[in-house]
């Protein structure tokens, strides 16, 4: 029962993260979430969650989100809990085309 537990503790495996983030990314970018120009330098002065002052929600995962689960992901330094899928479905309720980015962070947020 020890391996078990240990097991269970582990989290994910650096490759899956990262095979996630990936779906999220052409997900995002299938569907025109994506945005091609960089955000303004005052854009990462925020404050609230998810950057909600500074950005839309799509901004954040692309631009805040993304490249923080990379960094953990090169440090081995994984999150004990997520909740960017609950966000996901707040924010995307009103845009079907999102079902799948949402469901993508769904299974992100399981991983922990």
């Amino acid at each position: 029962m020890k391996n078990v537990n240990q097991s269970l503790q582990k989290g994910p495996s650096s490759a899956k993260v990262l095979e996630k983030v990936r779906e999220i990314e052409t997900e995002m970018q299938q569907i025109g979430l994506w945005q091609s120009e960089p955000l303004k330098p005052e854009q990462y002065q925020f404050h609230a969650a998810f950057a909600m002052d500074t950005m839309s929600f799509g901004q954040w995962l692309q631009f805040v989100f993304i490249p923080k689960v990379k960094e953990a992901v090169q440090a081995s330094q994984f999150p004990t809990k997520s909740q960017v899928g609950v966000q996901a479905v707040r924010e995307f309720d009103t845009l079907p085309a999102a079902s799948h980015v949402v469901t993508l962070l769904c299974e992100f947020d399981s991983f922990f």
